[in-house]
């Protein structure tokens, strides 16, 4: 995932200028800098963002290192997704000083793969630990019964 949001991204700099954008009648691709965090929330604040950014992908490798070993390959994509888009997204930072976006709903704020896959990542993790704790909840009632 992390080669193929870091290629759309380059792409979208040499193909894409700044301003313009391609209607795909579902969507536009449009390139648009983001200095702040997801959907260009806290902008002006690149610094402590992009100290959060690294402590916030550390926490997730440890949860990787911690959780990873279940039997769950599910979780093991899940949290995959979420490192490999939290890192593109800290590439853009470190290179750019800002982060790429170019899908554009028209409804939502422009994003990127990047984002696609943490968001991904995020609901298929909430979904195993939910399948999880039901799973375990559930072994307990049936104990005490």
């Amino acid at each position: 995932m992390l080669g193929l949001d870091q290629a759309s991204k380059a792409l979208v700099r040499v193909f894409l200028p700044v301003g313009k954008s391609v209607d795909l009648w579902v969507f536009l691709l449009r390139q648009v800098r983001n200095a702040g965090t997801a959907f260009g929330l806290l902008r002006g604040k690149s610094p402590a963002l992009f100290v959060a950014s690294i402590a916030i992908f550390v926490v997730l490798l440890l949860a990787l290192w911690r959780w990873g070993k279940t039997e769950s390959a599910f979780f093991q994509v899940a949290v995959g997704l979420i490192i490999g888009g939290a890192l593109g997204n800290i590439i853009d930072r470190i290179c750019l000083g800002e982060v790429v976006d170019f899908i554009d709903l028209r409804f939502w704020p422009v994003f990127n793969l990047a984002d696609t896959a943490i968001v991904i990542g995020v609901c298929f993790t909430i979904a195993v630990i939910l399948r999880d704790t039901w799973k375990e909840h559930g072994d307990h009632s049936r104990e005490a019964g």
